[in-house]
């Protein structure tokens, strides 16, 4: 059941995020590349749970049950600095984009068509 939860989670997120990163508007295209970034996130949080029933953020050794897989908190931890990142220097580069043509519409900036 939380197979399926986290499944549709992942593919709700991530049909979003692209939708969102297609408008024109690069607001809204950044808000995509973030709900992009956290379906993924969520996405490797989901596969590190070896069973259903473990939850993929304990590390702690329960009797007779297998235990997750702790190079997944590592690798979310980096995903999360990477995507912080990358979503900054994004909205840099929206922000003097705005300034230098006076819209946040990329229909209106004529130099980004060549």
């Amino acid at each position: 059941m939380t197979d399926l939860l986290f499944a549709m989670a992942v593919g709700i997120l991530f049909a979003i995020g692209v939708f969102q990163l297609l408008r024109r508007d690069l607001i809204k295209a950044a808000m995509g590349f973030s709900m992009l970034f956290t379906a993924i996130n969520l996405f490797i949080l989901a596969t590190g749970a070896y069973q259903g029933d473990v939850p993929p953020y304990t590390t702690n050794v329960e009797a007779g049950r297998a235990v997750s897989d702790p190079l997944v908190q590592a690798l979310i931890l980096t995903a999360v600095v990477v995507s912080f990142g990358s979503y900054a220097l994004l909205l840099g580069l929206i922000n003097i984009a705005s300034r230098r043509y006076g819209s946040v519409d990329s229909d209106d900036i004529s130099d980004l068509k060549r």
